[in-house]
């Protein structure tokens, strides 16, 4: 238990800022440069931390917490989840409802913490950020709810379990499909990717969740760019589990294929923002409504 809970940590908070590295470097690949080094985030988080913290005077005590839940959060949402094969430390019925709230107050801190600068830009961020996120949650839950249909359980490390090797070669085989779409759709929204955000924009129109930060310097800001390198390890593990459900019965051999799989994900993220446009906002609510529909299609295909 404390083995697999300290491999989890050290997998986890070692190698999710190198995800944002791969990406960065696919995308100046596509465009005929050389680009930052891999490492860039690594160097980028060590730069801001030997920062000092600035605080606005119309700011209070929720201006800090809101980098600090953002944190926290994907810390403790990876805990429930399993790396690959390698199972989940923290496992218990239920813990599903869990996992998909604990992003849900990981928001809600960060949008506050834009609300508490009075700024009018931030604001409109926040209102888009909980609006966007709104119409995705129901699309993580009724993946879960397909998962939990095909394994019989109600806890993470059940409906990422062995049974999905089985379910690829039966006829659940398109439900799962479906729900990979839905669940890589998720994580480009979650994460702030295009074609829904532009992670790289300047312009505070266009912005959603950068907008929210803008206000947040030094170690403040290291945790948020920490935060969001480690949700997208931990909504890319739900991903790559799913996409690739082997088990060698070698816990080295699992890890290496789970970051292989984490590292074509961020690969095919790259390509995806190198090679698309970011929607008009009006188009990002009705693409949220297609995958719940696509969700709830696939909840339907397992119960018949």
């Amino acid at each position: 238990m404390l083995a697999n809970l300290v491999l989890h940590l050290f997998i986890l908070l070692l190698f999710a800022p190198l995800l944002l590295g791969i990406i960065t470097k696919t995308k100046a690949w596509f465009a005929g440069r050389v680009g930052a080094p891999l490492l860039q985030t690594y160097y980028d988080l060590n730069r801001l931390w030997r920062k000092g913290f600035v605080f606005s005077r119309t700011t209070t005590w929720v201006f800090l917490l809101g980098p600090v839940v953002g944190l926290a959060v994907p810390l403790l949402a990876a805990l429930m989840i399993p790396f690959g094969a390698l199972p989940a430390p923290v496992s218990f019925e239920g813990d599903l409802i869990l996992f998909v709230y604990l992003f849900g107050l990981s928001r809600f801190f960060t949008a506050a913490a834009a609300l508490d600068t009075g700024s009018s830009f931030e604001g409109m961020g926040a209102a888009r950020e909980v609006t966007f996120s709104c119409l995705a949650e129901p699309t993580l839950l009724f993946v879960l709810l397909v998962l939990a249909r095909l394994s019989g359980g109600l806890s993470m490390n059940t409906l990422l379990g062995e049974h999905l090797l089985a379910s690829w070669r039966s006829e659940a085989g398109a439900s799962l499909t479906l729900i990979l779409v839905c669940l890589f759709v998720v994580l480009l929204l979650e994460c702030s990717r295009i074609p829904f955000d532009d992670p790289t924009t300047h312009l505070e129109l266009t912005m959603i969740h950068e907008v929210m930060v803008l206000d947040h310097s030094g170690p403040a800001f290291g945790m948020i760019l920490y935060g969001a390198a480690l949700k997208m390890m931990v909504l890319g593990a739900l991903l790559v589990r799913l996409a690739i459900p082997w088990d060698t019965g070698w816990w080295l051999t699992n890890s290496l294929i789970f970051l292989a799989g984490l590292s074509v994900l961020a690969v095919l993220i790259g390509v995806i923002e190198s090679a698309m446009a970011r929607l008009k906002l009006p188009r990002v609510p009705q693409v949220l409504v297609g995958t719940s529909l696509l969700s709830i299609f696939a909840l339907v295909l397992v119960l018949r």
